[in-house]
């Protein structure tokens, strides 16, 4: 298996399959050469395990790769325009390109003329990408590096730099470099904000804008960088409903570094969120320095209801949090109910620069809810009604607006502490139904 040397110095055995090795020496055999270009490659030189494979090949054409392809697997050519083909083989799926230019010809990301040629060379053809961190390719079987745009020096200084004047083209790149510099630890060039500022979102689509911002907030990495890059670009001009934490810029990132470390402390307790959960919790933060804008954004970049209806419910909490709370049973039980359990709450409370409860005159607010959410058992959903309707019924009530006022007492008095357990929501239901007879 072919190894390489990472940026840390360290030798690195990627898990490339034998498969694949084998077609890229079928290539080779043939005449032509094979690539593993993009992601892989950047996560392969820091180390990380990647099994997104996207394989590039020069110097074939497309008639005399499709024989090579069909000794291993079903192929499809799944992008005609630019050149695609997919192998299915039993448990892999790969992805084979040809090198090629684009050119813009119309508006959005679908405004493109792709030309296909596979006598390019490989810094022409890289010369499309975004960012040289991605404009890197790796030759197969021996993993020889391809870097003409310098992208391991800037994996090296920190820095997310566009490739060239292409870049333009896809104004979806901007917030890409936004995740990026989350995920990677990036500060971008100055030269590449100067580019990115002369671009606008407005082309985009819904969806597109969604998925750059749920990897900037949801995959690993340092999201405060993500900010800066934000605010360098100034897209908090084109998304005005993102506001800073407290008017502090700085207090927000460390609001979104705190959330990512949150959630890597629940996933070292084994109490990984859902990805709905997870996905609340980082719009929750992300837009914690004004909740009441906070559907208005969410409108303009996703069409996900329960984020739409979860995310400014659990704000407007947040944002009304009382430190006595954690004195108030009821209270805590009746915001329990409200919604639907108080884990997400407890964690934007975690994830609160620790400043902001010391200066209130409770550093250990945070750990206080957490602790008596736990203790009453309401972190992770909503107390239960005792007193049901069927029971009602075993007592003789029938089925009406006089069953649901009395469940409804009955829950009130239970989220007050009052009643107990379900014996003692029966005896007191009793003690209603004789009333009313």
């Amino acid at each position: 298996m072919p190894s390489l040397m990472t940026l840390a110095g360290e030798r690195y055995e990627p898990d490339i399959p034998n498969r694949l090795l084998s077609i890229a020496g079928d290539i080779r055999s043939a005449g032509g050469r094979a690539f593993l270009v993009g992601g892989w490659v950047r996560d392969a030189l820091l180390g990380k395990d990647c099994r997104d494979y996207d394989i590039e090949v020069y110097d074939l054409t497309q008639d005399e790769l499709v024989p090579i392809l069909k000794k291993y697997g079903r192929t499809n050519l799944v992008g005609k325009a630019f050149g695609v083909i997919h192998l299915a083989m039993k448990g892999l799926s790969l992805d084979f390109s040809f090198p090629r230019t684009e050119s813009k010809v119309g508006y959005g990301h679908r405004g493109f003329v792709v030309h296909t040629d596979e006598k390019l060379s490989f810094k022409e053809a890289a010369l499309r990408r975004d960012f040289t961190i991605n404009a890197m390719g790796m030759e197969l079987p021996e993993l020889t590096l391809c870097d003409p745009y310098g992208g391991i020096d800037d994996l090296k200084k920190g820095l997310l730099r566009h490739v060239g004047p292409a870049f333009v083209e896809d104004s979806l790149r901007i917030l890409r470099g936004v995740q990026f510099a989350s995920r990677f630890a990036l500060t971008l060039a100055p030269e590449t904000v100067e580019l990115c500022r002369t671009l606008t979102l407005a082309d985009l689509s819904v969806e597109r804008l969604f998925e750059e911002f749920k990897k900037w907030l949801m995959k690993p990495g340092k999201p405060s960088l993500g900010l800066r890059a934000f605010l360098d670009i100034r897209l908090n001009d084109f998304f005005p409903e993102v506001l800073p934490l407290r008017e502090s810029w700085e207090d927000l990132g460390e609001m979104l570094d705190n959330m990512e470390c949150e959630r890597e402390k629940l996933a070292a307790a084994g109490m990984v969120l859902s990805e709905s959960q997870s996905m609340e919790f980082a719009f929750a933060s992300f837009l914690s320095g004004r909740p009441e804008t906070s559907l208005k954004f969410l409108e303009r970049i996703t069409n996900e209801t329960h984020l739409l209806k979860n995310v400014p419910l659990l704000l407007g909490a947040y944002s009304n949090l009382p430190l006595g709370i954690v004195n108030d049973a009821p209270q805590l039980r009746r915001l329990a109910v409200k919604l639907g359990g108080l884990k997400l709450l407890c964690l934007l409370a975690k994830a609160t620069p620790r400043k902001f409860y010391a200066e209130a005159g409770d550093a250990e607010f945070p750990e206080k809810l957490w602790r008596v959410a736990t203790d009453f058992d309401l972190l992770e959903a909503a107390p239960q009604p005792y007193l049901t309707g069927k029971m009602l019924m075993e007592l003789g009530v029938k089925p009406g607006k006089q069953m649901g006022e009395i469940i409804k007492q009955s829950f009130e008095l239970q989220l007050d502490g009052k009643i107990t357990n379900a014996e003692e929501a029966i005896a007191w239901a009793m003690d209603q139904t004789k009333e009313r007879l």
